[in-house]
């Protein structure tokens, strides 16, 4: 059960970054008072780099078939990872009075972090963090940009 701490280590290191960069996504949530914030996003992509890590150490553990293939494909954790994040994607939604959705970003920024800590399992952290300064820019600069078309619609 506790054998091979030097293969799972890394998983670990892999976890604590994929936690800081979907945290740090979760924080914007949070101080915009979102129904997903902090905690949800930290854990999201935290589970997702631990599920794809697992995957990546199954895959260096696999049993290879006469031709040398893979028996397993660990990237069904990648799918279970997308499934689990829509389900709470959808809680994070709501309708109002049947006209107006509300919750749609914290659904999306959900699954970009979920993304973000699949990259980050399969160690690769330039992708991760780089994805995670493109979403601030989107979180950002493009609700800056909103609010700013919004008021000049307003004016007439």
């Amino acid at each position: 059960m506790f054998d091979g701490w030097e293969v799972q280590a890394p998983v670990v290191g892999r976890i604590a970054f994929a936690m800081l960069l979907g945290g740090a996504i979760g924080l914007e949530r949070e101080m915009k008072d979102r129904p997903a914030g902090f905690r949800t996003h930290t854990l999201v992509a935290g589970a997702a780099a631990m599920l794809t890590g697992m995957g990546d150490m199954m895959l260096a553990q696999a049993q290879h078939d006469d031709d040398g293939r893979v028996q397993i494909d660990p990237f069904r954790l990648v799918e279970a990872v997308i499934a689990g994040v829509a389900f709470i994607g959808a809680g994070t939604m709501i309708a109002h009075r049947g006209r107006v959705v509300a919750g749609i970003t914290t659904a999306a920024s959900l699954l970009m972090v979920a993304v973000i800590g699949v990259a980050v399992g399969f160690g690769h952290g330039w992708l991760a963090l780089l994805a995670t300064l493109l979403t601030f820019a989107v979180l950002f600069v493009l609700a800056w940009l909103e609010r700013r078309v919004a008021k000049r619609d307003d004016s007439g």
